[in-house]
């Protein structure tokens, strides 16, 4: 394992917060308590991944929870991502595992290149299961199998603050709900986050292109994920099924380079001026990208020290998916540990809540139950988000490496190895939702 204490900031000190608003243009009239929706549920603060998955593994195990959207609908933003053998342990875990797997082909190698050499580099053999999933078909499964009204939609949280045992959350159109546990899932600038103590994420200093491209008679290319590594750059491409491709384009921005961020014209424009020696099979999946398909975005991360030593969890609060450990995506783990999440949360939950005396338990007696499994789910969880934030940043930093000696040591030497190293991280198993 990488050393998770190279770096840990002497004056890191965590705040307790009262309350929090999260959207500080609302004007800040007094709560009031007549209205009151959904009063005692479980609250999830956002209908990602990590949100919908953790949704759904509490409702199979009985517990009923409410998934708070911003926006009206499902977020497609981000097309597809991979998603390993971890991730579908968590997937048959929550019982979706084999739908999703009707929908999308298995990979059965890792193909590294030089675009500097003009070669490849390695090709691993796939170690257990890997596919690359839509995020429309992933977020729609895990919706239909929600209870009706379990997702509502235009629900912007923008306070929270303690109401003895529970959290009052106020929401933008006035609206308030008591919650005996609140769980933000609400993406790398979660608001949740901040009421936790924690800092924003830190930039990368790497940005981020992706796109998505439906090829209508079939796009070619074998079952595998094939990855690329140049002059500081970072690329990659994996097909879904057999018409469609998901690609990925890392960099450094320099001064230069500057407007990228502001369209995808720009940015599919950029990518293909700097893909480097590679096939004109390759560069055609770039060229035959729909601008609406095009998504640029910063990478951002979480310093390990501040998952190791933050509060995952407070009282009845707690944090998971993106909002807990956003990660660069050499990996490729980001949706998988928010699986993993998940899984790990609902069962931690449902085994607090059920301990004990048949009896209802009482406010107090039920607070109590919550704070200890958010507590242990912080303590399954945090070592493990710790190492991919962490093996995920070195990877890219060697990867996108602009050093003469570095990438000649990445190309002769060090491919096979890193693509291990992907594949070895993959082998965490989450476990079911219930213990035996």
């Amino acid at each position: 394992m990488i050393d998770l204490f190279l770096v840990i900031p002497r004056h890191f000190t965590l705040t307790r917060h009262k309350r929090v608003d999260f959207d500080t243009s609302m004007e800040k009239e007094p709560l009031m308590r007549n209205g009151d929706a959904g009063a005692g549920d479980i609250v999830i603060v956002g209908a990602g991944i990590a949100g919908l998955a953790t949704a759904l593994g509490l409702h199979r195990l009985g517990i009923r929870s409410i998934v708070l959207e911003s926006s009206g609908q499902l977020r497609m933003t981000g097309s597809a991502f991979g998603t390993w053998t971890n991730a579908w342990v968590a997937l048959d875990a929550l019982g979706i595992g084999d739908t999703l797997r009707a929908q999308h082909v298995r990979h059965i190698g890792l193909v590294t290149n030089s675009t500097v050499l003009g070669i490849q580099t390695s090709d691993v053999p796939s170690y257990g299961e890997h596919r690359c999933l839509k995020r429309k078909v992933i977020l729609e499964t895990l919706a239909n199998e929600l209870p009706t009204g379990t997702i509502r939609f235009k629900s912007k949280v923008i306070s929270m603050e303690d109401a003895g045992c529970f959290k009052l959350l106020r929401l933008a159109d006035g609206s308030f709900i008591t919650a005996k546990a609140v769980i933000g899932c609400d993406g790398v600038n979660s608001q949740v986050a901040t009421w936790l103590g924690f800092e924003k994420p830190a930039f990368a200093g790497r940005t981020a292109v992706r796109g998505y491209v439906d090829f209508e008679g079939g796009h070619g290319f074998d079952p595998k994920v094939f990855l690329f590594s140049g002059k500081g750059v970072r690329y990659g491409l994996a097909p879904c099924d057999d018409t469609c491709l998901y690609w990925f384009y890392s960099f450094t921005p320099s001064n230069h380079e500057e407007g990228i961020e502001e369209g995808p014209r720009k940015a599919k424009q950029f990518v293909l001026n700097n893909m480097g020696n590679v096939s004109d099979k390759v560069r055609n999946v770039i060229v035959k990208t729909n601008l609406d398909d095009v998504y640029v975005s910063p990478l951002r991360y979480r310093k390990p020290w501040e998952i190791l030593l933050g509060n995952i969890t407070k009282d009845n609060v707690c944090i998971a998916g993106d909002a807990f450990h956003p990660m660069t995506p050499e990996l490729a783990q980001g949706a998988c540990a928010a699986l993993e999440d998940a899984v790990v949360l609902a069962r931690c939950l449902g085994e607090a809540l059920t301990r004990g005396s048949e009896l209802k338990p009482s406010k107090e007696e039920e607070y109590e139950q919550i704070t200890a499994g958010l507590q242990k789910y912080a303590q399954e969880r945090k070592w493990r988000a710790a190492d991919l934030v962490t093996t995920a940043y070195m990877l890219g930093l060697i990867q996108q490496s602009n050093f003469q000696l570095i990438r000649l040591m990445r190309d002769k030497v060090l491919s096979r190895h890193l693509a291990k190293m992907v594949v070895k991280k993959s082998t965490f198993k989450c476990g079911d939702l219930k213990t035996a």
